[in-house]
C-alpha cells in the first residue's frame, strides 16, 4: 500500500473519479480492514480462553481463584498497555503501534502454547494483554482518521466486528481442538494465535500511516496525497486537508512539504494536564461521555457471557462438554452477525438511536436471563423451560449488545476527541474498558457464588437501566459530522471565555 501512494502521481489523483461521494472509498476501507485484523487476534484470545479453561483446570490442577486471575490478568496488563499506547502512537505513529502490538501478542501467544506451569501461562497472558490495550486503543483510532464522515461509523466499528470473529474463530477452535488430547489441546488453542500475529507484524508495515497524524508532525505533502487516496474526490480531500491543519494549529493556506512545528507540541506532550489536570469545559464532557461509556460497556456484564458462557450454561443444565462448547458457538455466531448489522446502521440510524435501542433491549434479556437461570438453578437444571429460556435470554443479550454498545463504544470514544487529545484520550477510555473487563471476568464467578448466577445478571439489568439514562442525558448525535465539527457538539455558551486558555478545543 506503501508503494500504491509513493508511485501514484499527485497530478493523477486530482482527476475526477466516477465514484459518488456517498460511496466508501475502498481504500481507505481496504486500510481499516487490515488494522482491525489485530482485533481478529484478540478476539480469538478472549473466545479460546472460555474453553481453555475448563482443560487447564483439569490439566495443571487450578482453583477458581486462579483461573479468575488467568482470565482477569489480561485486562489489568491490557490497562498499562493502553495508557502507554496514545503517548506511544503519538511519538511513532498509528501504524508502527499497530506492528508493536501484533509483536506482544506473538510473544504472549508463544508463552501460553507452552504453557509448562501455571506461572509460565499467567506471564504469557500478561505479555498477550499489553498487546491487547494497544490493539484496542490503536485500531479504532486509526481507522476514524482514515475515514470520511459519511461513513466513519462503518470503519471504525470494523476493529469491533473483527473482535467478534476472532471470538467466534476461539470458540470453533474450542470445540475441534477439545477432541485432541488434553494436555495438548488446549496448549494448541492458545499458541496458535502466534502465527497470524507474525504475518500481521510483517504485513501491516505496506499500510499508510494516518495522514491526521502526519500533518500534526508537520509533514504536510505526505498526508495531504495519502488523503487523496482515501477521500472520494479531490475537492473532498482538500477540504479535509484545511480542517486537519486548522485543527493543528496549521496555517490553512501554507502548502509546504514539511512544515517545522515550532513550539507545538507534536509527540503527546502535556496532554494528561489538558485532558485531566486543566480541561476546558467541552474537554470535561468529552472525557466524561467517552470514560462513561467504556465504563457501561463491560460493567453490563458481556464478559460474563463471552468468557464463561459454559459455566452458565452448565448451571442451567447442559452437562456433556460438546453440547457446552456446541451452545457457546452460538454466542460467537450472534455476536458476529449483530455487529455486522451494526455496521450498515452506525452511519444510517446514528450513534444515539442505536445505542439506546440496544441498551433497552439488553435490560429486558439480562432480567429474562437472570429469572431463567435462578429458575433453573433452583430446579437443580431439570426444568427444560428454564434451560430454554436461559439460552435465548443469552443469546438475545449478546444481539442487542452487539447491535449497539459494543461497536459504538469504540467508535464514539476515537471520534469525540479533539486531535491533540484523541490518542491519548482514547488510550484513556480504553484504560476504564480494561479495568472494568478485569473486574468483571475477575469477579463473576465469586459473585456467583455470594448472590447466585441469576442474581448476578439482576444485577447487570439495574446497571444497564443507570447506562441508559447516562446515554440519554449526556450522549450527542455525531453521525455524518467531521471530527473536527464534532467538537462544536461538546461546547456550550460561555466556553469560549476558557478556550483561549487551552489549546485543545
Amino acid at each position: 500500500m506503501e508503494d500504491q501512494i509513493s508511485s501514484k502521481n499527485p497530478d493523477q489523483a486530482e482527476k475526477p473519479t466516477n465514484e459518488k461521494p456517498s460511496g466508501v472509498n475502498r481504500y481507505a476501507l481496504q486500510c481499516s480492514i487490515v488494522a482491525s485484523i489485530v482485533s481478529i487476534i484478540f478476539g480469538y484470545d478472549t473466545g479460546v480462553m472460555s474453553g481453555a479453561m475448563v482443560f487447564i483446570e483439569e490439566d495443571l490442577k487450578t482453583n477458581e481463584v486462579q483461573i479468575e486471575v488467568l482470565t482477569g490478568i489480561l485486562n489489568l496488563c491490557a490497562l498499562f498497555g493502553s495508557l502507554l499506547a496514545g503517548r506511544t502512537s503519538d511519538v511513532i505513529g498509528r501504524r508502527y503501534t499497530i506492528v508493536l502490538a501484533s509483536i506482544l501478542f506473538m510473544l504472549g501467544s508463544v508463552l501460553m502454547g507452552w504453557g509448562p506451569s501455571y506461572p509460565v501461562l499467567l506471564t504469557g497472558r500478561c505479555t498477550a494483554g499489553f498487546g491487547v490495550g494497544f490493539a484496542l486503543m490503536v485500531a479504532p483510532v486509526y481507522s476514524a482518521e482514515i475515514a470520511t464522515a459519511s461513513h466513519r461509523g462503518l470503519l471504525a466499528s470494523l476493529p469491533h466486528l473483527c473482535i467478534s470473529i476472532g471470538i467466534l474463530l476461539g470458540y470453533l477452535f474450542n470445540y475441534f481442538f477439545s477432541k485432541l488430547p488434553m494436555h495438548i489441546g488446549w496448549r494448541l488453542m492458545l499458541g496458535i494465535a502466534a502465527v497470524p500475529s507474525l504475518v500481521l507484524a510483517l504485513g501491516i508495515l505496506k499500510m499508510p500511516e494516518s495522514p491526521r497524524w502526519l500533518i500534526l508532525q508537520g509533514r504536510l505533502g505526505e498526508g495531504k496525497r495519502i488523503l487523496k487516496l482515501v477521500s472520494n474526490s479531490p475537492e473532498e480531500a482538500e477540504i479535509r486537508f484545511q480542517d486537519i491543519k486548522k485543527a493543528a494549529g496549521i496555517d490553512v493556506t501554507c502548502e509546504d512539504e514539511v512544515v517545522k512545528m515550532e513550539n507545538k507540541k507534536t509527540h503527546g506532550e502535556g496532554v494528561w494536564k489538558e485532558l485531566i489536570l486543566r480541561p476546558t469545559p467541552a474537554v470535561r464532557r468529552v472525557l466524561l461521555t467517552a470514560l462513561g461509556i467504556h465504563f457501561f460497556q463491560h460493567a453490563t456484564g458481556i464478559e460474563a457471557v463471552l468468557l464463561y458462557g459454559p459455566k452458565i450454561f452448565k448451571k442451567a443444565g447442559i452437562t456433556t462438554k460438546d453440547k457446552l462448547f456446541l451452545v457457546t458457538i452460538g454466542v460467537g455466531i450472534m455476536k458476529t452477525t449483530f455487529i455486522f448489522t451494526a455496521t450498515f446502521l452506525l452511519d444510517k440510524v446514528g450513534r444515539r438511536k442505536l445505542l439506546l435501542t440496544s441498551v433497552g433491549g439488553m435490560i429486558g434479556a439480562l432480567t429474562m436471563l437472570g429469572f431463567g437461570l435462578t429458575m433453573a438453578q433452583s430446579s437443580g437444571g431439570k426444568l427444560v423451560w428454564a434451560l430454554i429460556l436461559s439460552i435465548v435470554s443469552a443469546y438475545s443479550f449478546v444481539a442487542f449488545f452487539s447491535v449497539g454498545l459494543g461497536p459504538i463504544t469504540w467508535v464514539y470514544s476515537s471520534e469525540v476527541f479533539p486531535l491533540k487529545l484523541r490518542a491519548q484520550g482514547a488510550s484513556l477510555g480504553v484504560a476504564v474498558n480494561r479495568v472494568m473487563n478485569a473486574t468483571v471476568s475477575m469477579s463473576f464467578l465469586s459473585l456467583s457464588r455470594a448472590i447466585t448466577t441469576g442474581g448476578a445478571f439482576f444485577m447487570f439489568a439495574g446497571v444497564a437501566v443507570a447506562a441508559w439514562n447516562f446515554f440519554f442525558f449526556l450522549m450527542p448525535e455525531t453521525k455524518g459530522k467531521s471530527l473536527e465539527e464534532i467538537e462544536a457538539l461538546f461546547q456550550r455558551d460561555g466556553d469560549n471565555k476558557t478556550k483561549g486558555q487551552n489549546g485543545a478545543v
